[in-house]
């Protein structure tokens, strides 16, 4: 008989509590997203309530003669003021009038559904453990108005500190996911994504998305058919179905139509010459703790179960205000350092767009990389230049031989000026575009211009030629 025998390890583990997933979700959320949370949250806690107007400079001191540690708790001095400071944290006043025709004309509005609300509720459903769920909710922060990764998922790994084998699961997940080809680095991928999803992967059309699409869009059919070894006509058939493919599977959910889309950061210049960030604060209740139910608590005398309801409410909802505050403090933060990194862009527009990481950003303000991808998820700035997406401004890029640097976005604007001004009878292609970015300093390889000249939907130079 074999000797049995016990044998005792710890593991340590990580699980989120109720109160930090909530938090997550409260600094992910856009402003339409949290709105309906706090409404929902004061449907469920009594004890929360919207500030109408501006609140006091002091709350009334509660008599804590019985349970008076509990009262004490929960009714320190420095919460009552962390309380006022969040509540007053509100943007500019208007008056009722105003107030009430601009709620008016905002319930009249049936917001769309964002891609990126349609793929988080995806996840939310998913059975997976809580770590990939939350580098998911990374990735699909990180996702363009196509639905495509702008930087490839190893990088991301990289940049966001996260193990290879997780960020792998968690792509998985989002691109088992509805639409068809979300989360691919480009179209090639894409299309065989959706081409899998169909259970194609042994067709015509799969051996030409794989290997030929950079000839299919030359309109080269009959070399794909003597590389495949089949005639014109079956590829041209394939060609027919590779059509009813999606080359933007994110495109019907694209934020650019919807014309309501308001920011959550305004960015404007100063009387001094500088920059300030101001948060618009639009149609986020502001909270505080009810002073009805702070009395209440310490009236309730002997009765534990009231003691404990109120107590517990007024916790959980003191937790809910601390969560938006730090939201509020933490998006204001980064817009900051938006201002600090890309002064030039803000002063000359697009062209003068800087690289700027969520790592570097991350480090400057003590937090991990990975927060400030959820802080920027859905949300928008207005800058001198327009209307921008908060994850616009993080990007890699280049930097010239005079050490100026361009993000990735400035490149793709220099590509599309080249071509602007080029002659129709001789358009540029893919080489003397290259040619021309080395001469200005900025070194790249032609592969990366013509993957530049693809994401902004320009067609080669022979097809371009008038």
């Amino acid at each position: 008989m074999a000797d049995a025998s016990l044998h005792q390890s710890l593991n340590q583990q990580q699980s989120l509590t109720p109160q930090m997933r909530r938090s997550l979700e409260i600094l992910q959320s856009s402003r339409m997203e949290l709105s309906q949370m706090i409404h929902q949250a004061m449907e469920i806690n009594p004890v929360l309530e919207e500030v109408d107007e501006e609140p006091d400079d002091s709350y009334e001191e509660i008599d804590d003669h019985d349970d008076g540690d509990d009262a004490r708790t929960l009714n320190d001095s420095e919460d009552d003021y962390r309380e006022r400071m969040i509540t007053q944290n509100a943007g500019n006043t208007h008056s009722s009038d105003d107030e009430e025709r601009r709620q008016f004309l905002y319930d009249s509005i049936v917001a769309p559904e964002t891609l990126q609300q349609f793929l988080a509720l995806q996840v939310q459903q998913s059975i997976v453990p809580d770590e990939i769920k939350q580098v998911a909710m990374a990735l699909i922060g990180n996702l363009n108005e196509r639905g495509f990764l702008d930087i490839p998922a190893e990088k991301l790994a990289e940049k966001l500190a996260i193990k290879p084998v997780v960020m792998r699961r968690a792509l998985d997940l989002i691109q088992s996911f509805d639409p068809p080809g979300i989360g691919a680095t480009d179209l090639r991928e894409s299309l065989l994504l959706q081409l899998r999803r169909l259970n194609r992967e042994d067709s015509l059309e799969y051996k030409i998305c794989d290997q030929y699409l950079h000839d299919l869009a030359r309109r080269h059919l009959s070399q794909i058919a003597r590389a495949l070894g089949t005639s014109i006509e079956r590829i041209t058939e394939a060609t027919e179905r590779i059509a009813q493919l999606d080359p933007d599977p994110g495109g019907s959910y694209c934020p650019t139509s919807n014309p309501h889309i308001t920011p959550d950061v305004i960015i404007r210049p100063t009387r001094e010459g500088g920059f300030e960030a101001e948060l618009t604060n639009d149609h986020i209740p502001r909270l505080r703790i009810s002073d009805f139910y702070k009395n209440l608590l310490a009236k309730v005398g002997s009765d534990k179960k009231a003691l404990e309801y109120i107590r517990d409410n007024i916790r959980d909802g003191r937790s809910i205000i601390s969560s938006i505050s730090l939201r509020q403090e933490t998006i204001h933060s980064i817009a900051l350092r938006i201002i600090e990194r890309q002064e030039p862009f803000l002063r000359h527009g697009h062209a003068k767009l800087r690289p700027m990481t969520m790592a570097e950003v991350g480090e400057d303000l003590g937090m991990h990389a990975t927060t400030i991808s959820r802080a920027v998820a859905g949300k928008y700035v207005l800058t001198p230049h327009g209307m921008m997406e908060m994850r616009a401004f993080f990007a890699t890029g280049y930097q010239t031989s005079s050490g100026a640097e361009f993000s990735n976005a400035a490149v793709r604007d220099a590509i599309q000026t080249l071509i602007n001004n080029e002659n129709p009878a001789k358009p540029l292609s893919d080489d003397a575009l290259t040619k021309a970015l080395n001469q200005s300093g900025i070194e790249i390889k032609r592969r990366t211009v013509a993957k530049y000249r693809e994401q902004l939907h320009i067609l080669p130079s022979h097809l371009r030629k008038r």
